[in-house]
């Protein structure tokens, strides 16, 4: 029983950190990031989400897979412009501004919490 209480405490405290770190990301990108317009390009055969083309603050053009899918309620059409965020220092690095996933982010957290929780009154039953 302290073995099971053991691994599910540890799983919930990486869907906790996971959260926390997503959360973070997108908070500190979309307050201190550089904004911009990316171009949407075609979705490669065989990939899922299209890619992003935007100009960075010094110059260089850079192409990224989309951090997000796209959806029926939001697609992300080819020739279509968005607005990104993304990080100076690893433009890389983008948020989709309007299009964030902190729902997805605090989904970790809360999921995260609960096993924790759970692992603890494992814990101290057993």
């Amino acid at each position: 029983m302290v073995v099971l209480a053991a691994f599910t405490s540890l799983g919930g405290l990486v869907a906790l950190l996971a959260g926390a770190y997503g959360l973070h990301r997108t908070r500190h990108l979309t307050e201190a990031g550089e904004i911009t317009d990316a171009l949407v390009k075609a979705v490669l055969q065989g990939a899922d989400r299209p890619t992003l083309q935007f100009e960075t603050a010094d110059g260089r053009v850079l192409e990224i897979v989309s951090p997000v899918p796209p959806n029926r309620r939001r697609p992300l059409r080819a020739g279509e412009r968005v607005r990104i965020a993304y990080d100076a220092d690893d433009p890389r690095e983008v948020v989709l501004i309007g299009r964030e996933r902190r729902g997805l982010d605090r989904a970790f957290v809360a999921a995260g919490a609960s096993l924790v929780v759970v692992g603890l009154a494992l814990g101290m039953a057993g």
